[in-house]
């Protein structure tokens, strides 16, 4: 018998009780910057300097973060569940707990690619914690950049994350706002015979047609209560 599809939409929620900061938290690195200088793709053509800094900042504090139980229990839920992990982060902390699929958003931070192309695959080289240098170039001798989805740039993941919705037979959104397009509007595509959790201690919005079943707690303690519920029906 085939396991049920698990899809996981998780968001800053589930990384910052690693010690992993966002621009949507207080405190930390962000608070330094405004987000338009370090997260958008205009701060990049005004200062590529400052932002291959920032990532590189951000990148030494991804080192030394750990994935909490939250990621945790994301992973050793494949032994129940086809899990399927869409992530708004640009962490590696659902690798590192053990997630098998991970389909990351807005792209990754211990990754780089060439400044001048159209986000190819086949350029995209894995840098891990090191620093990049302002500058550097790859064998081709193109220019990198950190391997991000700025705000004002396309996300080319957006079409394979949509069509994972819709094949979920459980949905669950965890430690996002929904707030942050179009990654906010996978929602809509779920379809109405799916299980739905959504994992907030916030009140988080979703259109009320969605019947979600709502727990109001941090994403380590909320994957649990979830994870409880989902293994009393399964076994």
């Amino acid at each position: 018998m085939s396991k049920k599809r698990l899809v996981a939409l998780t968001g800053a929620g589930i990384s910052a009780e690693s010690g992993f900061q966002t621009f949507r938290d207080s405190g930390g690195l962000w608070e330094q910057y405004n987000v338009d200088d370090v997260a958008s793709i205009q701060g990049w053509y005004r200062n590529p300097r400052l932002m291959t800094d920032f990532y590189n900042d951000m990148r030494k504090q991804l080192e030394a973060a750990q994935p909490n139980q939250g990621h945790k229990i994301l992973a050793e839920l494949e032994q129940y569940f086809d899990v399927q992990i869409i992530t708004q982060n640009v962490d590696n902390l659902h690798e590192r707990a053990g997630s098998s699929h991970v389909l990351h958003l807005h792209g990754e931070l211990t990754k780089a690619r060439p400044v001048n192309n159209d986000y190819d695959e086949s350029k995209i080289i894995d840098i891990g914690y090191r620093k990049l240098e302002y500058g550097e170039k790859n064998s081709d001798g193109e220019e990198l950049r950190p391997h991000i989805v700025w705000f004002g740039e396309a996300v080319p993941m957006i079409g394979p994350a949509a069509k994972l919705v819709r094949s979920a037979d459980i949905f669950a959104v965890i430690g996002s706002s929904l707030v942050v397009y179009p990654a906010a509007g996978l929602v809509h595509e779920l379809r109405g015979s799916a299980e739905a959790f959504l994992i907030d201690p916030k009140e988080v919005e979703v259109p009320s047609w969605l019947k979600f079943r709502v727990i109001k707690e941090v994403a380590s303690k909320g994957v649990a209560i979830m994870r409880d519920e989902l293994l009393k029906e399964a076994l």
